[in-house]
């Protein structure tokens, strides 16, 4: 009853599925990275298509295409990284506290997900503080700023994660 199941079996392509399997699987989790602190998102996405293209270099997908994911990953993170001194700036923040923002940004990487997420806030206050000479109500706006471009920069660092994805599948089944 089930003697053709060996030799389907051994016909299916193994290597194929496994690299597809590794690629989607990367991919998610990288897309899912992009949205959850301390898992690099967008590199995720890049080094799949990267290890996709070595391991299954005849599936269609072009080194053009894994430059362009190597530019979006670099725009992924220009804008994740500026976006909270760009909110500050918007909220009223001087450039000290653009300055405190990013320093507060750099700091915070050293103390895990507490110190990324407190680090650009802390930052940005501090510096509008004692540098810009701020009262408490417009350094506390600025910071709310920072706040506001941090979830800006979340989103469109997503939309950017999407098009990797995207441009990865369209290189892969369709150009």
């Amino acid at each position: 009853m089930l003697d053709f199941l060996p030799h389907f079996l051994s016909s299916i392509d193994w290597n194929n599925y496994g690299v597809w399997t590794l690629t989607v699987v990367l991919m998610t989790i990288g897309l899912l990275g992009t949205v959850l602190p301390l898992v690099p998102g967008p590199l995720m996405i890049f080094g799949a298509a990267i290890v996709h293209v070595l391991l299954r270099p005849q599936t269609g997908v072009t080194w053009w295409c894994v430059a362009l994911m190597g530019l979006l990953t670099l725009v992924a993170y220009g804008l994740d990284f500026a976006s909270g001194a760009v909110g500050a700036r918007w909220f009223g923040g001087s450039r000290w506290g653009m300055v405190g923002v990013l320093l507060g940004g750099i700091v915070g990487l050293f103390f895990a997900l507490p110190g990324i997420i407190i680090g650009p806030l802390v930052g940005g206050f501090v510096f509008e503080m004692l540098f810009a000479k701020k009262s408490m109500g417009p350094a506390v706006k600025s910071t709310w700023g920072t706040v506001v471009g941090t979830g800006m920069g979340l989103v469109l660092r997503l939309i950017v994660s999407l098009a990797m994805v995207t441009s990865f599948f369209l290189d892969a089944f369709w150009l």
